[in-house]
């Protein structure tokens, strides 16, 4: 396969009538949606005056309607680039001009300070697909190769710009052969799919679905809220596998919710994102004996995930599950301060988790200079250009040859699944007419809040602080809780001491 959506045509024939995506209450089948992408490719590709790989940015709710709008990008040969809805208006226009779209799908209502020539796309409804336009919007990919951009997933950055990393079609091919080869692809699989659409998560879906057929159950971010119609929304469609980030998993077990609901269906269980608090995930395993738990672990730039472990032995509450060994196709470094490798026969010895492969993403788009920073060449291989992915993520491997997660060696951290950099809210705030002189942002792994201290002659409202950071950052990146300095502790260098702040702030929060 060169392209997501080379077997999609194969599928959709198979499969015609079957239900392709359900969506609250509404349905799509396999024949529906593929003949709707094809007809939609030729309206892209009309609009594109016939480019290839080119940019069309998605502003639509997770819908029947995005994920038609991403199958047809891809047809037309170009990547997608979906957008949060709920997102502030001042981020969403920050995305566009450091990406600058060539084309945007968008629902009607939505506002967007950019000159990109849009689609308004309403409900989608069956259509009807003349021979000769079937022909042409299939002829549309004959020059693609694997390595063309399939999509762009933005991420938070540390210099309070959001960073687009550009994924292929060839990385997320590759990581659909390495988890069939682990014997971890479900067969018939009906995905309950609850990650937001600008999740890699369910860039992931979208191929199961394009690849083998899989029907997805979109179950909407806002249904978090309320586990108990999620779980029942499952059942409703008989959803077999999911794919989430822990934190709805630990909250269902904390209101012992799977005592009182059972999902007979559920087969496969992945969770990635953030960690799984081993006494909440033995709860899972507990009422869902029989389900295969995997344990994920990968960065954005990795397309999808570099690492697995399959639970298959008892875990004691205290102890960390592992993130495990690398997929088939995939090499992971672990070096130390001096660029050395560290060995699997050197238990618990700290270094730092690098990745080489097919999987590693081409860096960040339109941003040469923090690509280079994290794509680096590989510093045990001098003989030919070799790129790595330092992922900033600290690891050792434990007796077992397995690999555990250690922390961070930055300032960038996993909150609800969300990756977010600390600086980005720390920029947000200085940005703020209101007096702030200097920020830090800190975070508590084990309340999950983040704290921002700020230096300012005279304390700020907090409700009225919240309401501005509000207007620039997401829901998701916003501080839980606002400590007043007049004057920031520095360190000899005259730069801000995060420890000491986060000793006199943070520190009090775990206690």
């Amino acid at each position: 396969m060169i392209n997501i959506v080379d077997n999609f045509e194969k599928i959709a024939q198979a499969n015609a009538s079957r239900i392709a995506i359900y969506d609250n209450g509404r349905s799509c089948s396999f024949e529906v949606l593929y003949d709707s992408a094809l007809k939609l490719s030729l309206h892209i590709n009309e609009m594109l005056a016939g480019g290839k790989c080119k940019i069309v940015g998605v502003l639509l709710p997770k819908s029947i309607e995005s994920v038609l709008a991403d199958l047809a990008i891809l047809y037309s040969g170009n990547a997608y680039m979906n957008l949060d809805v709920n997102a502030p208006s001042k981020r969403t226009d920050a995305i566009l001009e450091q990406t600058r779209p060539d084309l945007l799908i968008v629902a009607k209502g939505y506002a967007l300070e950019t000159d990109s020539p849009r689609i308004h796309l309403p409900e989608t409804a069956p259509c009807i697909l003349l021979p000769q336009e079937r022909e042409q919007a299939l002829g549309l990919r004959k020059d693609c190769v694997d390595a063309d951009l399939a999509c762009l997933i933005n991420t938070s950055g540390s210099t309070g710009r959001p960073k687009a990393v550009a994924l292929s079609h060839r990385g997320f091919l590759d990581f659909m052969h390495a988890v069939e080869a682990a014997g971890l692809m479900p067969e018939e699989a009906i995905i309950g799919s609850l990650s937001p659409i600008i999740f890699d998560i369910f860039s992931f879906e979208l191929c199961m679905l394009a690849i083998r057929g899989s029907t997805l159950s979109l179950l909407q971010e806002k249904m978090a809220a309320f586990p108990i119609r999620l779980l029942q929304k499952m059942n409703e469609t008989h959803v077999n596998f999911i794919f989430w980030v822990p934190t709805i998993m630990v909250n269902i077990a904390n209101m012992n919710l799977l005592a009182k609901i059972s999902l007979p269906d559920l087969q496969m269980v992945w969770f990635a994102g953030e960690v799984f608090p081993t006494a909440k995930f033995n709860y899972w395993k507990k009422y869902l004996p029989n389900v295969v738990f995997a344990n994920f672990y990968g960065p954005i730039e990795i397309t999808l995930d570099c690492l697995f472990y399959v639970v298959d032995r008892d875990l004691a509450d205290d102890e960390p599950i592992p993130i495990g060994r690398p997929f088939k196709n995939t090499a992971i470094l672990v070096l130390d301060g001096e660029n050395q490798s560290i060995c699997a026969d050197s238990p618990n010895q700290e270094g730092e988790l690098c990745v080489r492969g097919s999987s590693l993403a081409y860096g960040y788009y339109n941003d040469p200079q923090k690509t280079v920073l994290a794509f680096t060449q590989n510093p045990l291989n001098n003989s030919y250009p070799e790129v790595i992915y330092r992922t900033g993520d600290i690891v050792a491997w434990d007796r077992n040859g397995d690999l555990v997660f250690r922390g961070r060696k930055d300032t960038l951290i996993k909150r609800h699944g969300y990756r977010i950099e600390l600086g980005e809210i720390e920029h947000a705030a200085i940005a703020i007419d209101g007096g702030v002189n200097n920020c830090c942002a800190l975070y508590c792994p084990e309340s999950q809040k983040i704290i921002l201290a700020y230096e300012s002659p005279k304390a700020i409202d907090e409700r009225n602080f919240s309401k501005i950071l509000s207007t620039i950052l997401p829901r998701y990146m916003l501080p839980n809780e606002y400590r007043h300095l007049v004057e920031m502790p520095r360190n000899a260098n005259g730069k801000i001491d995060r420890l000491k702040i986060h000793t006199l702030f943070a520190g009090e929060r775990n206690s």
